[in-house]
């Protein structure tokens, strides 16, 4: 193994940093800070950052085909265009929860938005329970509903062959499995393929690497994890210096480097003192493996 070296490229202080995504195009990282209601793009050359506030928390950002982004803020999917800062709204769910939200959502390989809903939280990972859905934005802006009695909708990806969808509802402490059709956008019989430990705390956001295996941000227990979704084996931990990892992927050149975002919401000012770098953006490298690029929003 190459030595592991982790960095805080951005000291950001998200409330609550999620959805990395790289962006080729602009050699950028793309994330979110939820609670903040902003989306930002981190310029890994020049290490800019441009903010983008919005009107409601915003939880997910993804590339879209025909440019630009898109979004989960609040219940709606938005289009999202970056140079006038304007969001246009594609769909609407949960419009019988009030108190509901988005929380994270990435593109299939057929350019379909995933994303699910949560209860507001009165405390981070405080909240009503079963209030949260599945659902999909189509090309055609069409929306899908997979089930309800979610949780806290979380950590998405899909297998490289693109036969198996990959989901995290956080408070089941599961990293579970469907069978899913690229056509068109089935799912069916679920299965848990991994269980957290103790220490690893609340399982958040997600993404796969080049050679099939997951990695899974392990929110309270500071750590990344890789996961073989096959055997069910966790494979290897790499812990940082924050408690509140949220969320993990794949960019840089190859997508050989891993970014990674966290929280601070929820600390102490001791805490905070302890880890001056909570809600940073971090930068692991030396991994010995790469991911792959995302897909973008065909609508």
């Amino acid at each position: 193994m190459s030595s592991i070296k982790i960095e805080c490229v951005l000291p950001e202080n998200c409330r609550c940093g999620e959805s990395p995504v790289w962006e080729e195009a602009s050699n950028s990282l793309l994330f979110v800070d939820i609670p903040a209601k902003k989306v930002c793009r981190w310029d890994s050359f020049t290490k800019q950052v441009q903010r983008v506030t919005m009107d409601a928390p915003v939880s997910s950002v993804a590339l879209r085909q025909s440019g630009g982004y898109v979004a989960t803020i609040g219940t709606k999917f938005c289009a999202l265009n970056w140079k006038d800062q304007s969001a246009v709204v594609l769909a609407t769910v949960d419009n019988d929860k009030k108190n509901n939200r988005f929380n994270d959502g990435k593109v299939d390989p057929a350019g379909r938005y995933f994303a699910g809903t949560m209860a507001e939280e009165t405390a981070p990972a405080v909240l009503e329970r079963h209030q949260g859905a599945l659902y999909s934005l189509f090309p055609d802006h069409h929306v899908k509903k997979y089930f309800d009695q979610v949780d806290i909708s979380n950590g998405l990806d899909w297998s490289l062959d693109h036969k198996i969808f990959y989901y995290i509802d956080s408070l089941s402490y599961s990293v579970d499995a469907f069978d899913y059709d690229l056509q068109t956008g089935q799912i069916s019989n679920r299965r848990s393929v991994y269980k957290l430990e103790k220490e690893e705390q609340i399982p958040d956001g997600m993404c796969i690497d080049a050679e099939g295996k997951l990695w899974v941000a392990c929110y309270n227990g500071g750590r990344v994890i890789r996961l073989d979704p096959v055997t069910g084996k966790r494979l290897q931990t790499v812990k940082l210096p924050v408690d509140k990892t949220t969320s993990c992927c794949f960019g840089g050149k190859n997508y050989s480097e891993m970014y990674v975002t966290c929280a601070q919401d929820g600390m102490d000012p001791e805490g905070l003192l302890r880890q001056p770098e909570a809600g940073g953006i971090f930068k692991i490298t030396g991994l010995g493996v790469k991911g792959i690029a995302p897909y973008s929003y065909a609508g």
